[in-house]
């Protein structure tokens, strides 16, 4: 009985065998994936700007991080916050699947949360009754597009809601958002409010910038926080 018990001793204190170079790297890239795919999906993700809809707050081609915590933790594919935070707020840059298309992140500056009465009038936004004047925002078309008449309306036409809108309340649980470049912008003015579930995160930093009509690299741009 002795003689088994000095054995299985002298068994367990032999070394334990070395790991293979391949196994441990095997293991280091598995581990590295999962901390990208955590921090991709709860933290911060990247994007890149394909359009001028934001001009001159966000160019052609500025690629941005998008912080996806600030409002709160959301489940992947079914975007229920499990961990609230915050709402966006006026002002706030977001990222956000598009209404019509949620394959398609979108965008745009929340210019109305819920419970603010929206109203544009000639060009000019106003929020709770209160003319907005930002300089990040710019019409820069003269001609004004009047307001849709009962007719346009009835036949789904809102092109003429593009300078003239509203007034209309926010519901709860959404945001009204557009474009900095509000000429062309396609926006809430458009298509209607965007609800908080789908958005994903707020837009933070430009850390990469490339003009692809010149194939220049905008260095100024690059670590600018967006505002």
């Amino acid at each position: 009985m002795n003689d088994v018990e000095d054995g299985v001793a002298a068994q367990d204190e032999q070394a334990p065998k070395k790991k293979s170079a391949l196994r441990e790297n095997i293991e280091v890239f598995i581990v590295a994936a999962l901390l990208a795919l955590f921090i991709r999906t709860f933290i911060v993700q990247a994007f890149k700007i394909p359009s001028g809809s934001m001009k001159e707050t966000l160019q052609i081609g500025d690629h941005i991080l998008v912080n996806k915590f600030i409002y709160g933790v959301k489940l992947p594919f079914v975007m229920t916050t499990i961990i609230p935070i915050k709402d966006p707020q006026r002002g706030d840059i977001v990222v956000f699947k598009f209404p019509e298309d949620p394959k398609k992140d979108f965008i745009k500056r929340a210019v109305a949360v819920a419970g603010d009465t929206i109203q544009i009038i000639d060009k000019q936004v106003f929020v709770n009754g209160e003319r907005q004047d930002h300089p990040y925002a710019e019409f820069k078309e003269k001609a004004i597009i009047p307001s849709c008449t009962d007719m346009q309306k009835s036949m789904g036409f809102d092109r003429c809601n593009k300078d003239n809108y509203g007034p209309v309340i926010v519901p709860e649980g959404k945001l009204f958002v557009m474009g900095d470049n509000r000429d062309h912008s396609y926006d809430s003015r458009f298509w209607g409010f965007v609800d908080l579930e789908v958005v994903k995160g707020k837009a933070f930093m430009i850390y990469w910038s490339w003009d692809s009509d010149d194939t220049s690299v905008r260095w100024r741009r690059i670590g600018n926080i967006i505002k």
